[in-house]
């Protein structure tokens, strides 16, 4: 019996955006997420994702013809040159500014960078600091 694997341990299961323009969106979101050594692990013409993170057109049977309203996702970033490589990867393909790079006073060692995609949605990439993780996630096999 073939299994699949679940990684649980967080709030979010997954989080979908409903986008005009699904190439630009996939443009950005591919180098960001690179950056993050986050890969998009699948996508049909209508829709892509990686991890959590659903990406689709409004197009898709899932969307229901209907755009997502603005939002702010924030991914974790190893480091803080990590936050500054999804920075400029961001703005090389298509995002805006909406906050350079920089510690923010959220608590000592939030290191930020915020960008806008192509829709509008202000995206994060975050380092709090030296930290160490009990587990990278728990695992969860289910049947196939």
């Amino acid at each position: 019996m073939e299994t699949k694997q679940l990684h649980r341990g967080r709030l979010i299961d997954h989080l979908q955006l409903v986008v005009r323009d699904l190439k630009a969106s996939r443009d950005f979101y591919a180098a960001v997420l690179a950056v993050l050594d986050i890969p998009i692990v699948g996508a049909t013409e209508t829709y892509f994702w990686a991890d959590e993170l659903v990406v689709s057109s409004v197009e898709s049977p899932e969307a229901l013809g209907v755009l997502t309203g603005r939002h702010h996702l924030a991914f974790q970033a190893r480091d803080r040159a990590t936050v500054d490589a999804f920075y400029r990867a961001a703005l090389a393909h298509g995002g805006r500014d909406n906050g350079a790079p920089g510690e923010r006073a959220y608590h000592p060692g939030y290191y930020a960078a915020f960008v806008l995609d192509p829709d509008g949605n202000n995206i994060e990439a975050v380092h709090h600091g030296e930290a160490r993780r009990s587990a990278p996630s728990v695992v969860i096999d289910l049947p196939g």
